[in-house]
């Protein structure tokens, strides 16, 4: 899954989008997309996200910032999606 997160910072990274100034020039707000795998979904409309280096995160299913990744951004992108360990059985 992408993930819009909106960052606000002095430097925006590589990786920023819709890169807009403060009116007073003191810093930057811009958004990031982030990639994450769905760990669990839950009955009540939520997923469970994980990222490359194990931090999760709880996010309505429908939420607007939430979307899933073209074919294209799979494949450009797939070093970036975390591997979720299979289960032992």
């Amino acid at each position: 899954m992408i993930f819009t997160k909106p960052k606000l910072g002095s430097r925006p990274g590589p990786r920023a989008r819709r890169v807009h100034p403060f009116p007073r020039g003191e810093g930057f707000v811009y958004v990031v997309d982030k990639l994450w795998v769905v760990a669990e979904t839950h009955s009540d409309g939520t997923l469970l996200l994980q990222t490359r280096t194990g931090k999760r995160h709880l996010v309505r299913a429908g939420d607007e910032k939430l979307r899933r990744p073209s074919l294209w951004e799979r494949l450009r992108y797939r070093h970036r999606f975390p591997r979720l360990d299979a289960p032992a059985t």
